[in-house]
């Protein structure tokens, strides 16, 4: 683990000194990865990653060491620049677009987990665990069927949606048995995150090169083989360990949940909230998190309709009570330590790492993979576009399936992740994703020979 990060952090260092050719990618901010602030806030976020990484051995919530470290780090820049005489103008100015982009995944994941906790609270959940389980599955059908969900819903819904859907239905059939729930978190990441990367919207990577007129809607699609059999090697290795035994469930005894009232409207207002943003994004060129506020506003009003007319008590602020604010935080510390670090010069990537005589594109964008799964997909996928390096259209798919899958090898390495260890707290965490990150590790290999047979080999998807 340490050792990948060493090599990653090594990379880091290369890419920022390659920053340097490319002037544009920098515009003008000051390379501070060799002075004093720059090697003290490397090294703080690598202590603080450590903690966030050792949230088990240390019993402390993965938020706190990702909220001081991204508030503290640009207030060292900050006074930095201050003892230098440095334009203040330029850290000011990166603090706000970082606002604006942490504002955008806050408020997108606040409203997908208020929806979530709005149906927990109308038994949606409930009623969806009695009809798989009365069915009589066992707990390795049940792991299957919640993969092949996650996989297929993940394309429309977005992977962090989805998963924080599937991870709910996981611990309402059982909140116990660690056995199932474990692999099942891990299948229900995998899934969502392969099933994203090959849809324009299904992760916010795919939706940034798409925008970035790297590929087509339908150059998308072409990376369906890779995703899916890559996931496929993974849930099959995965499932070796799921108990073949059936939950406990008597379906003569158990009582069959009754909706509440507006309950299936609500499931209706999640579907048409996730439709209003990719289409804000995508027609009306807001940022996604437009249309989630607007839908959350649909429910709100729908609330109020409950109460006044049918006289039923849902409070949609009951439910943005329970919603997983340590996972919002560590968000939000998480994404500002990557965003000091590129402001930095540590994440500026470079297009000569992708130079033949250096790296070249296909072994840079492999490693694209590993380091999305210990910084973020995001922010090294951003820093890729600005980099433009000069390759072939093959190779953008590659990268952007890299990004996307990469995320999975570490259980913080994708929103997906990170919003089912809120989910399952204290259960799906770093160590218990680990213990199985070689059958990710399997199934990221064979995306990546798929990816090579089919569009090197066989020119299939490629664009020449």
């Amino acid at each position: 683990m340490f050792k990948l990060l060493l090599v990653s952090l090594i990379s880091l260092f290369a890419f920022a000194n390659g920053g340097e050719a490319q002037g544009a990618v920098v515009e003008h901010i000051p390379d501070l990865t060799m002075t004093w602030v720059g090697i003290v806030s490397l090294i703080l976020f690598v202590i603080a990653y450590y903690f966030v990484a050792t949230e088990e051995k240390y019993q402390i919530d993965k938020a706190k060491p990702a909220l001081l470290a991204g508030t503290f780090l640009f207030m060292l820049i900050g006074v930095y620049y201050a003892i230098n005489g440095l334009d203040m103008h330029l850290v000011h100015n990166e603090v706000k677009h970082l606002i604006l982009e942490i504002a955008e995944i806050f408020f997108f994941l606040f409203v997908a987990m208020t929806y979530i906790e709005s149906m927990i609270e109308l038994g949606v959940f409930d009623r969806l665990k009695y009809n798989l389980v009365s069915k009589g599955y066992t707990y390795r059908k049940l792991y299957w069927v919640t993969g092949f969900l996650a996989f297929f819903i993940s394309p429309v819904a977005d992977n962090l949606t989805t998963a924080l859907i599937l991870s709910t239905v996981l611990i309402t059939i059982d909140r116990n048995k660690k056995e199932f729930l474990v692999p099942g978190a891990i299948n229900v990441v995998v899934a969502a995150n392969a099933g994203g990367a090959w849809s324009p919207f299904g992760d916010i990577t795919t939706l940034m090169a798409w925008t970035a007129n790297k590929g087509t809607f339908g150059d998308f699609l072409y990376l369906f083989p890779a995703s899916f059999f890559g996931y496929f090697i993974t849930a099959f290795l995965l499932s070796k360990v799921v108990p073949v035994t059936k939950p406990d469930f008597d379906v003569t005894t158990e009582k069959k949940p009754e909706l509440k009232k507006g309950a299936n409207v609500v499931i209706w207002l999640g579907v048409f909230t996730i439709v209003c943003a990719v289409l804000s994004h995508q027609v009306l060129h807001l940022p996604a998190m437009w249309g989630m506020m607007f839908g959350l506003s649909l429910l709100k009003i729908y609330a109020y309709k409950l109460k006044k007319v049918h006289n039923t008590q849902f409070d949609v602020f009951g439910a943005m009570a329970k919603v997983e604010n340590n996972t919002l935080l560590f968000f939000f510390g998480i994404l500002a330590s990557v965003g000091a670090l590129y402001f930095l010069g540590w994440l500026a990537l470079a297009s000569v790492v992708y130079h033949p005589d250096v790296l070249g594109p296909t072994i840079s964008n492999i490693a694209v993979g590993f380091l999305s799964a210990i910084v973020d997909n995001v922010p090294v996928m951003s820093a890729v576009l600005k980099a433009s390096p000069s390759m072939e259209h093959s190779q953008w798919m590659l990268v952007v399936m890299t990004a996307g899958i990469g995320g999975s090898l570490i259980s913080f390495g994708s929103a997906a992740g990170v919003g089912v260890m809120g989910k399952l707290h204290g259960i799906y965490t770093f160590g218990s994703h680990m213990k199985y990150a070689w059958t990710i590790l399997v199934g990221y290999i064979i995306s990546i020979v798929i990816w090579y047979v089919q569009f090197e080999m066989f020119g299939i998807g490629a664009q020449y």
